[in-house]
């Protein structure tokens, strides 16, 4: 369940709020002036974001591994990147 909150009010009931999301598998929507800025999850539900993004991260590289082309060596990927 998705609760909205202010983070005025959150920093009033943080303790109140943790235990919620911890213990009670809740999740908060945290505002500021009306607007969406963060979001308390449980670390259950972390860890599922995290596998998601691992999964589609995977997804992506078996599809760029599979295009058509002659494949970039890393070394001339970073020069290109600065990295």
């Amino acid at each position: 369940m998705l609760n909205k909150i202010t983070t005025a009010d959150a920093r009033k009931k943080f303790a109140n709020i943790i235990n919620r999301v911890a213990f009670g598998n809740e999740s908060f929507i945290l505002t500021r002036h009306g607007e969406s800025v963060a979001a308390l999850v449980s670390m259950n539900d972390l860890k599922l974001l995290q596998e998601l993004e691992d999964r589609i991260d995977i997804d992506d590289a078996w599809k760029a591994k599979n295009e058509p082309g002659k494949p970039i060596p890393w070394e001339e990927l970073k020069k290109d990147l600065d990295l």
